[in-house]
């Protein structure tokens, strides 16, 4: 079953008079989604009866959860004190999960600051290995750590690098954004066979089963010769990559993803279409 839905809540949902997170469950339901996913970008503040009252929501409308770890988080970092901030905003974010009902964590693994490309990778795959003995410690060892495909160039995370790291431990997932992808490449998805190219690589590293459970992020997205720049929305139609090329893929293909929506602003209307082009196939 592919699942899709919004990371976060769209400005509709508060112009509608909605507050809470915890309602945003029956609103997202009411648009045929059944995934949600819990961005702590800027840190986790979330308390342990507060997430009880999401999930109890999300259960009852059979919505599977998901988090964003920090931003802040560096595992290429050398510096010791860095790193153990990384560590600790990751077990952070697994305990909010583990309250909110689920298991997937998406993560940034870092930037290549001054360091030689290798090295920075290196320390990421050091890194993983450790955040997996700190999550196992603290009992969290069914956390699955999605490590998300970047979209500059001074971040580890092109599609190579995220396919090497996942190759190390089969409880790493990947998760694909594909506006990163086209932005790092200066707007390289715009057709049905592009997109395959993509999943033939990841087939080919980490092999079909493991691509076909894939998280994955899609948004349209703005970008300069650095990569990224903004997310957009699907009705900006100048911008790509665009859902009709990649959803014949995954039906050919059997994939079952969970799909999030990254678009500015639009996050859950824009996973609805992407369900709408799904079904109309």
């Amino acid at each position: 079953m592919i699942r899709f839905g919004p990371s976060g809540n769209s400005e509709s949902f508060y112009n509608e008079g909605y507050k809470s997170t915890w309602q945003a469950a029956k609103w997202i339901a009411g648009m045929g989604l059944s995934a949600y996913e819990y961005p702590f970008g800027r840190g986790v503040n979330m308390t342990e009866s507060g997430a009880a009252q999401i999930r109890e929501e999300m259960e009852k409308y059979g919505i599977s959860v998901s988090a964003h770890a920090p931003y802040f988080i560096n595992l290429a970092n050398p510096d010791a004190e860095k790193r153990e901030g990384s560590f600790r905003y990751i077990t952070d974010t697994a305990r909010a999960l583990r309250w909110l009902g689920g298991t997937r964590m998406v993560v940034h693994t870092g930037a290549q600051m001054k360091m030689e490309r290798g090295e920075a990778l290196k320390n990421c795959r050091e890194g993983l290995a450790e955040a997996y003995r700190r999550l196992e410690d603290a009992g969290f060892s069914d956390t699955r750590i999605c490590i998300e495909t970047m979209g500059k160039h001074s971040q580890i995370g092109d599609l190579e690098e995220i396919m090497e790291l996942c190759g190390t431990d089969e409880r790493l997932i990947p998760c694909v954004d594909f506006a990163h992808l086209h932005a790092l490449e200066g707007g390289c998805l715009n057709s049905t066979e592009d997109f395959a190219k993509v999943l033939d690589t990841m087939e080919r590293t980490i092999g079909k089963d493991r691509a076909a459970s894939m998280h994955v992020h899609f948004s349209t997205i703005e970008y300069t010769a650095a990569g990224e720049k903004r997310h957009r929305t699907f009705a900006e139609k100048e911008y790509g990559p665009r859902f009709e090329h990649l959803a014949p893929l995954l039906k050919e293909r059997d994939y079952q993803p969970v799909i999030i929506c990254e678009c500015k602003g639009t996050m859950a209307e824009d996973a609805a279409e992407m369900k709408r082009i799904w079904n109309g196939l």
